[in-house]
């Protein structure tokens, strides 16, 4: 099975405001979303996405 689109991971810095199926990381300031978003984005081979100043998703498109 392929997966062609997908929510891969969500990275934030405020665990009360995700929630779903997909893997959750939790960072403690602004710099390390940003470097935990860079970095999952190139190991799991996702697209990364900012969807506020405290979320960012990896998605495969």
């Amino acid at each position: 099975m392929v997966v062609e689109k997908a929510i891969l991971a969500i990275i934030t810095t405020k665990e009360e405001s995700v929630g779903g199926g997909a893997p959750i990381f939790i960072c403690s300031s602004k710099e390390e979303l940003a470097l935990f978003a860079n970095n999952l984005e190139a190991i799991i081979d996702g697209i990364s996405h900012q969807l506020s100043e405290e979320v960012y998703i990896i998605v495969k498109h």
